[in-house]
C-alpha cells in the first residue's frame, strides 16, 4: 500500500504547512486584519469592507477556520467570526523556531 508523501514529513512541518497555506491568499490577509481591527467576533460585515462576493468570503473564512486561525459559529444566516489567538501563538513560535533554526545553519555554509 502507497502511503501519502506528506506522511513522510514530521507533524511540526506538517501544521506549519498549513498555517502558511492559510495564510498564502491576500484576501484571508485582509480579513485577518478586519477581525483584528474589530477585536471582536464579527457577524456579516467582513463582506461590507471587502472587495469580494459573500460566496468568496466564505470560501476564504472556511481555510482559516480549518487551519484553526480563527473559530466561528454559524446560527442559521448569521455567522461570526474572531481570531484565535492560541493559535497565533503557536504560529509565531513555529515560524520563528524555523527561521531562527535556517539561518543558524546558512551561517555554517560557504556562501
Amino acid at each position: 500500500m502507497a502511503i501519502h508523501k506528506k506522511e513522510a514529513f514530521s507533524q511540526k512541518d506538517q501544521d506549519l504547512a498549513g498555517f502558511a497555506k492559510a495564510l498564502s491568499h491576500p484576501a484571508r490577509i485582509a480579513i485577518l486584519r478586519v477581525l483584528a481591527q474589530q477585536n471582536e467576533c464579527i457577524c456579516g460585515t467582513i463582506v461590507d469592507v471587502l472587495p469580494l462576493a459573500q460566496s468568496t468570503v466564505s470560501q476564504h473564512l472556511k481555510e482559516l477556520k480549518n487551519a484553526g486561525l480563527i473559530s466561528g459559529t454559524v446560527d442559521g444566516p448569521r455567522s461570526c467570526y474572531c481570531i484565535n489567538w492560541k493559535a497565533f501563538d503557536k504560529l509565531m513560535g513555529s515560524f520563528s523556531f524555523l527561521l531562527q533554526h535556517l539561518k543558524i545553519q546558512n551561517e555554517k555554509a560557504c556562501c
